[in-house]
């Protein structure tokens, strides 16, 4: 089963995080403060992190901000803040999930299991010859491979970035309304979903567009949705 990085400076959330992780077979490793969570992360594996804002030494924000210059892990943030723009803050730094406390531990449980599927089926392709590539320009996606390339050169994405991406590129032309690309992504109902999706946007236009205040490939189409352009 998977590693799991619990990392808040709360012990007793830590360990009521650990004991449900634990029931459902995954192997717990515990953390206080960011750099300590750095630290672990750079010494052996783990699958996923689950880290709060609020933290001495090296705060979430901060520390998630670093660990994604090194390492694609799925990182879900906790807080006690419920504004939206802590959860947009999270978010632009590099987490993929955010739950506000206090939460249901059955409810992070699941959204731990959601991100690992994600974060597996991404690196667990076997590259074979006719892998499934989809193209435009010189943007492509070889989904075998999970490697997407902007002319010529790999770029970097985290499992949602990815997903968000190769499902545009899998229906270039078509314009998929923001609680559209959310539930295909999430899986589940859309509720206040517009930054949610607006930021992991933003970070793939960063990534894969010349300009990203003009872009080539991902298209806005105001009032409707996001398109791939086909080139």
């Amino acid at each position: 089963m998977a590693n799991i990085l619990i990392c808040d400076d709360d012990k007793d959330i830590v360990e009521a995080i650990g004991i449900y992780l634990e029931q459902e077979g995954y192997t717990v490793i515990k953390a206080y403060d960011g750099v300590e969570a750095i630290n672990v992360l750079r010494s052996q594996p783990v699958d996923l992190l689950i880290i709060d804002i609020m933290m001495p030494k090296l705060d979430g924000i901060r520390a998630t901000l670093k660990i994604r210059e090194e390492n694609p892990l799925p990182i879900i943030i906790l807080s006690a803040k419920s504004e939206d723009a802590d959860k947009i803050l999270g978010l632009n730094v590099g987490a993929d999930d955010y739950v506000t406390k206090p939460f249901n531990p059955l409810e992070l449980v699941a959204r731990v299991k959601s991100q690992l599927r994600r974060y597996t089926r991404l690196g667990a392709a076997i590259p074979v010859e006719n892998a499934h590539i989809y193209e435009t320009g010189g943007l492509s996606i070889n989904d075998d491979l999970k490697e997407v390339r902007v002319d010529g050169d790999v770029v970097k994405l985290t499992p949602i970035e990815y997903n968000i991406l190769l499902l545009l590129m899998k229906n270039q032309g078509r314009v998929f309304s923001i609680n559209q690309i959310y539930e295909n992504i999430w899986n589940e109902e859309a509720v206040a979903a517009d930054n949610t999706v607006a930021v992991h946007i933003r970070h793939i236009r960063e990534k894969i567009e010349i300009n990203p205040r003009e872009p080539r490939y991902l298209k806005v189409v105001w009032g409707l949705g996001y398109k791939i352009e086909k080139i």
